[in-house]
């Protein structure tokens, strides 16, 4: 990791690709934390739907849970675990919502099944019965079919912005490697420093 000493992003974006190219299960996941206006934490597993040097975007209903939490408390804090490389990156930084081009465009991408059930679901309520769903889901396969599904009014694309980035590389003699980068805001200079295991 000591080449990239300047900058984290060419080897989050490797170890990214790398879990990928290797069939690593659930590659592109990351546990995300945010913390509401009650000031208590929740963390759940999203999947990255875009990631570059501006960040890491996921999507959501912007009813759920998370997207409250991040409307009283613009930050978060996610971490990927690749056990079988035995590898973690954790990233910190601000989130807000991309603008609406970006968020239509990752709609767009999404399977057609993941789309209708975007529009059928209202994520993080109370169900109270799988028939619900399935009426529900049923209603929006009905009321797009033949046709292209738009990305649901409600439904948002957030980005991460890192302002903190641990690049962990696990070794046998538990002797681990942790390199920290930190950047006081979104286009700053990242300073880095190893921490120990």
């Amino acid at each position: 990791m000591a080449a990239e000493a300047t900058d984290p992003f060419a080897t989050l974006l490797a170890w990214f690709r790398e879990a990928q190219a290797q069939g690593v299960e659930a590659w592109d996941t990351v546990v995300l934390a945010t913390v509401g206006g009650d000031h208590r934490p929740s963390c759940r597993a999203v999947i990255v739907r875009h990631l570059d040097e501006r960040g890491l975007v996921f999507s959501t209903d912007g009813r759920s849970r998370k997207a409250r939490d991040l409307a009283a408390n613009p930050w978060a804090a996610a971490t990927s675990v690749w056990p079988a490389l035995g590898r973690q990156v954790r990233v910190e930084g601000p989130a807000g919502p991309v603008p609406d081009p970006e968020a239509d465009a990752l709609f767009a991408a999404r399977p057609r099944d993941h789309q209708l059930a975007a529009w059928a679901s209202t994520q993080s309520r109370t169900l109270h019965d799988d028939v619900d769903l399935d009426r529900q889901l049923a209603a929006v396969t009905g009321r797009f079919a033949g046709a292209d599904v738009p990305r649901p009014p409600y439904w948002r694309s957030y980005r991460v912005v890192p302002r903190a980035v641990e690049l962990w590389q696990g070794r046998a003699d538990r002797r681990h490697e942790r390199l920290l980068f930190e950047r006081r805001d979104a286009f700053g200079p990242w300073s880095s420093r190893r921490l120990w295991p």
